[in-house]
């Protein structure tokens, strides 16, 4: 218990460090982000819209930094990151709601799926060394080492294309309306297949070969031998024994994997102009849209600490050793 509350103390310190370098970040920005604002949508913004910006951007003279920074926890915990330049006059917490949920369903599922084959490869691949798995590694490394950009590339170059099912670009069919229904969901699940298939690809070697190795690893420990020398299976020691030690590693990679979930998916949405965050955020930059930049950043910030809080929780229930030094 000791050693979670040390964690989670950590956390709120890390969380609050990097709120506070999100805070300082526009006001650190050479000049005047809200009059390239008020030049695009001269006439369109209230007196009261205006002098927020000026607020959010620390660009009020009359208030002091300190108050400014008050002003930015009160927003944040009501949920306020400022209006989108881009999007205006919409939210930026509206927009990244509207982007948010197709990145998790692509990349979150994409990424579980990935490592429970890759972790699955990987335990009977450093089992059974010199097996026809072990000898995958090879090519599933070869193509993880492609760059990814030319990987979709190569994948929109060879699968896509008018009579084919994999479109090559978008989120879903234009013309559709997001919502619930027969025709939605068909069109949405088939632009993300090819998209998917190469995030598997790309990613699904690293899981193999980690967990291979910390089976080669594990295998060669007494308390293997021993369980050998019990009588017990041999499906019983890779598992319970064997695969349960080697797994620790994975698990601390699979919630950095979770975490990255969220930020990490910009080339894969860019190629395939899949309408996710990573988009939205590429888009944000193009624009100069610092508030959504700004939302997009924290977003982030927060995807990964939560998934780092995860695997120290997870971290407690696999290894007894972590719990005796709480």
């Amino acid at each position: 218990m000791r050693y979670l509350i040390q964690r989670i103390l950590f956390y709120v310190f890390t969380a609050w460090a990097a709120i506070t370098i999100n805070f300082f970040i526009p006001r650190l920005i050479p000049g005047d982000p809200v009059k390239s604002l008020l030049a695009r949508f001269q006439g369109q913004m209230s007196t009261e819209a205006i002098n927020s910006l000026y607020v959010l951007f620390g660009l009020d003279k009359d208030a002091s930094i300190w108050s400014q920074y008050i002003d930015y926890w009160k927003q944040l915990f009501h949920g306020d990151l400022g209006l989108s330049f881009t999007a205006f006059p919409s939210p930026v917490s509206e927009v990244i709601g509207e982007a948010l949920p197709w990145t998790l369903a692509l990349v979150g599922i994409t990424t579980i799926i990935s490592f429970l084959i890759g972790t699955g490869l990987g335990v009977l691949a450093g089992w059974r060394r010199g097996s026809w798995i072990d000898g995958l590694l090879p090519t599933t490394t070869f193509l993880s080492s492609v760059p990814y950009f030319w990987l979709g590339l190569l994948a929109i170059y060879l699968l896509a294309g008018p009579d084919s099912i994999f479109p090559s670009s978008g989120g879903y069919e234009p013309g559709l309306v997001p919502a619930w229904d027969q025709y939605f969901i068909p069109s949405a699940i088939r632009h993300s297949l090819l998209p998917a298939l190469t995030i598997l690809i790309s990613s699904v070697s690293g899981w193999i070969l980690s967990m291979r190795n910390m089976m080669v690893t594990v295998a060669s420990e007494d308390y293997i031998t021993v369980a050998h020398a019990k009588g017990l299976s041999d499906r019983r020691v890779s598992l319970s024994y064997a695969a349960r030690n080697a797994l620790l590693p994975n698990v601390s990679g699979f919630a950095l994997a979770l975490g990255m979930i969220v930020g990490g998916t910009l080339l894969v949405e860019i190629v395939f102009s899949y309408p996710g965050l990573g988009f939205l955020l590429f888009r944000a930059v193009g624009a100069k849209d610092y508030p959504l930049m700004q939302g997009i950043f924290l977003v982030i910030t927060i995807s990964v600490l939560v998934a780092n809080l995860i695997a120290d929780v997870v971290y407690l229930l696999l290894d007894p050793r972590t719990r005796k030094e709480g």
